[in-house]
């Protein structure tokens, strides 16, 4: 057995007596650990658990009913341990320096474990529980994964939502195709909606939890069908249309992309006319003002089939500070006049682009910028009675992807790439003018590669938009119903929200005005947006509306067809090897047509 030693002359404790027998000095105490100051510790490691718990279950894209409730319980009990930690640790201190037991590093530990835990972790997980309720709370945490953003509440009474909004779990069909459904409603009458983005889940929630009534009549089944890009929903909706009965859907969605092939192709038969579904559509989309582009594009033999909720006309998006420094003014109807906007060419663009090479400065970040309006600028269909036809409007296009290159009036890049990005937030070498595209372009792409999210930040702040010289729209998505459907009246009541209400309760005002999804959205109806919030932070302060309104009424949908975006593809691919040089103005225009004779149907 260890005997303890004096520390002065080195002799043994006798019989436990407190002093040396030898030189008379006292032996030190053995002092036991601070209970307090133990249990301290131990409450505060467990408030550091309870907040990495809160954040684990507040997975947003896997959140459930339980793990939601097991969130907000530890959060409780991350506030009670962080509280728990520092008294019972501060308590723990005081006694060890009453100097009848030990443990002190214990202690200081707890305190700065249940601090930190409190001044740094613990407010971060209350503020994503507090998005949670929000964004949870008030919605259908039954579907698979839920609406993506907050819905926020303006309707009254409290938000809709019936028992059969109940989870089902993404299923497989024997191709292990992914498909995600989503219910909605409990009404004895089905929908069914087939989709291809989750958007129409959003759309279709929110309106039954507006329409207490509609969900109790009907029950609204949304399946969303995606795997390798959009070519299995096609497939799988085009077997399901002509096989019918059980097996279709009553309301289906095809984008720009392949939209033809429903309204105008092979697969129009199967549409209803908006007309045979009660609606007084040539009224509704007069007295909407919805932007003529889109009812082009939905028409089949001069009656509606499908029609649109966005809008997505092209404006020129371009930076106020090179504006004024090259132009001396940055006022959207001055640049206008600079760049010859709706003139239906590029002549004053070119003109522009060299005074603001002398300045320094690219005029577009490359060609391909200028293409994507291109695509769509058109007064002749590219196959005409079996054979490839270069409109004039395209055919100009190939001459001024070379000047441009030639010129030195872009930096040569190439949209999608790393460089592209870089060039909006003004870090590139040379800067860029102007980019093109529709309110979702700045929305989705400029805001979030401006290099900030204030103004003052990187260029957000700097940018406007007026008319770009040429008209076009870039995307959308066009909603179709199911001529065989026994649910019309349902159906009509659906699509005529989503496509043709004007009013504040309407999905185009809640879109236009960030009520389902924060950010600003542009949509087809001009009423709508004539009556919206178009004020952008990120342009300047200026309202962007007044300007989308002309440019989703100036591009022309009537020159669709079913292989545009195949074919788009090898004329753009000709016309960069012609503006690199590696083919001549002829070669390139043989080229492209031998590609697309080889390798489009039609």
């Amino acid at each position: 057995m260890l005997m303890n030693k004096c520390p002065v002359c080195g002799a043994p404790q006798v019989d436990q007596l407190p002093f040396c027998d030898n030189c008379g000095n006292r032996f030190p105490e053995k002092r036991k650990f601070s209970k307090l100051c133990v249990i301290g510790f131990g409450i505060a490691l467990a408030s550091v658990a309870c907040c990495l718990a809160g954040f684990w279950c507040t997975d947003f894209s896997n959140v459930t009913p339980f793990l939601f409730k097991v969130a907000v319980v530890a959060y409780i009990l991350a506030v009670g341990c962080c509280v728990a930690g520092i008294i019972l640790s501060c308590k723990g201190i005081s006694e060890v320096r009453s100097g009848k037991v030990k443990g002190s590093p214990f202690g200081i530990v707890g305190i700065v474990l249940s601090a930190l835990a409190g001044i740094f972790v613990l407010p971060l997980t209350l503020i994503i529980g507090c998005e949670a309720i929000l964004c949870h709370a008030f919605e259908d945490l039954s579907s698979s994964s839920g609406s993506r953003y907050e819905v926020p509440d303006y309707t009254e009474p409290p938000w809709y939502m019936t028992e059969s909004e109940t989870e089902t779990e993404p299923t497989e069909t024997e191709d292990e195709l992914e498909q995600q459904i989503y219910t909605f409603g409990s009404g004895p009458e089905k929908i069914e909606i087939w989709m291809c983005s989750y958007d129409m889940a959003d759309f279709i929630q929110q309106y039954i939890r507006q329409n207490p009534d509609f969900g109790e009549k009907y029950t609204v089944v949304c399946t969303h069908i995606d795997n390798d890009w959009k070519q299995d929903y096609e497939k799988t909706l085009d077997e399901a249309l002509v096989n019918g009965g059980d097996q279709a859907p009553d309301i289906y969605i095809a984008e720009i992309d392949f939209v033809y092939k429903y309204t105008q192709g092979e697969m129009a038969e199967y549409a209803s006319t908006y007309r045979d579904l009660g609606i007084d559509v040539d009224k509704k989309i007069e007295d909407a003002e919805i932007a003529p582009y889109t009812v082009e594009i939905g028409s089949r033999d001069g009656e509606v089939v499908a029609l649109g909720y966005e809008g997505n006309g092209c404006a020129m998006i371009y930076n106020a500070d090179i504006a004024r420094d090259v132009f001396g003014t940055d006022d959207p109807a001055k640049i206008e006049e600079i760049i010859g906007a709706g003139s239906g060419d590029w002549d004053k663009f070119i003109d522009a682009a060299e005074i603001l090479k002398s300045k320094g400065y690219a005029a577009v970040s490359s060609s391909s910028d200028i293409w994507q309006l291109y695509q769509t600028t058109t007064d002749t269909a590219w196959v005409t009675d079996g054979q490839i036809n270069i409109s004039t409007d395209r055919e100009n296009y190939i001459d001024l992807a070379k000047t441009i290159k030639d010129n030195d009036y872009s930096n040569n890049t190439a949209m999608w790439y790393e460089e592209w990005y870089d060039e909006m937030s003004g870090v590139s070498d040379r800067k860029v003018f102007a980019f093109f595209g529709p309110v979702w372009f700045i929305s989705y792409i400029m805001e979030g590669n401006s290099g900030g999210s204030y103004v003052g930040e990187g260029t957000y702040g700097q940018w406007r938009v007026c008319r770009p010289p040429v008209s076009s729209y870039w995307g959308g998505t066009w909603i179709f119903a199911n001529k065989d459907t026994d649910q019309k009246e349902g159906v009509a009541e659906l699509i005529e929200w989503i496509t043709l209400d004007t009013s504040d309760t309407g999905l185009q005002y809640l879109l236009a005005n960030k009520m389902i999804y924060d950010f600003q959205q542009g949509v087809a109806s001009g009423v709508v947006m004539a009556k919206s919030d178009g004020v952008s932070d990120f342009c300047g302060g200026q309202n962007i509306y007044e300007t989308y309104i002309e440019c989703n009424n100036m591009p022309s949908g009537k020159y669709l067809t079913e292989n545009d975006n195949l074919i788009n593809n090898y004329f753009k691919e000709a016309v960069d090897m012609y503006a690199n040089g590696d083919l001549t103005r002829d070669e390139a225009i043989e080229y492209f047509k031998n590609s697309v004779y080889d390798n489009v149907d039609f």
